[in-house]
């Protein structure tokens, strides 16, 4: 999809509403759809955190920005996740957690990004937060410095290629919520995108198809 084609939608884009369950349920472990349907977080005080699915040319195509978690000693360690991160005390709101955030991880500037909507939030059980996801776009190609600490690599994803059905496959895992368990999720280049990241790209691929 060229670049222009997708700005030209932006304003669509923004006014649609949300899929929200809808979405998430179609990339959801079945181990957790109990978490999605009728919970009570309140108990759970969950942490807040915010991500960024930034949308951005490259080689005048629409393309989205996925990260590769450096490994460390924790449940997201080596996962595939949008840019973002745990909100801290000086950020205003939760919309500037994800620009910090992907300013840290990746170098974009937030002065270089328009949040044009926000998606669904999301309960993330093993780690306790409670995501809010934003959409925004560059419109600058965009020349990615990697925080070697929090990001091993990018995947930089035509949006035609999230449109197209072939990239979702169930692939059997060990996870945190069992071993050896089938889940749905976005095979990428060989690389496994599942859990929350793939329940937002759920439904930003929903809101796009309802679009373009």
């Amino acid at each position: 999809m060229q670049f222009e084609q997708f700005l030209d939608k932006i304003s669509v884009v923004a006014k649609q509403p949300l899929f929200a369950l809808d979405a998430h349920l179609k990339m959801a472990p079945l181990e957790r759809v109990q978490y999605l349907q009728n919970y009570d977080y309140s108990a759970k005080n969950p942490k807040a955190s915010a991500v960024l699915s930034l949308f951005y040319p490259k080689n005048g195509l629409a393309h989205l920005l996925l990260i590769v978690r450096s490994s460390y000693p924790g449940v997201h360690s080596s996962q595939i996740a949008f840019p973002g991160g745990k909100k801290e005390l000086e950020d205003l709101d939760l919309q500037e957690t994800a620009l910090r955030e992907a300013n840290e991880e990746v170098g974009i500037s937030p002065t270089e990004i328009e949040i044009v909507k926000q998606w669904s939030d999301l309960y993330i059980p093993p780690s306790n937060f409670m995501v809010s996801a934003f959409m925004g776009i560059s419109q600058q190609t965009q020349n990615f410095v990697l925080q070697p600490d929090e990001v091993s690599g990018i995947i930089e994803l035509p949006v035609t290629d999230l449109l197209n059905d072939s990239l979702v496959q169930n692939v059997r895992m060990n996870t945190s919520y069992g071993s050896d368990i089938s889940v749905p999720a976005f095979v990428i280049n060989d690389h496994i995108v599942w859990g929350a990241t793939a329940m937002i790209l759920s439904e930003i691929k929903e809101t796009f198809r309802a679009v373009f």
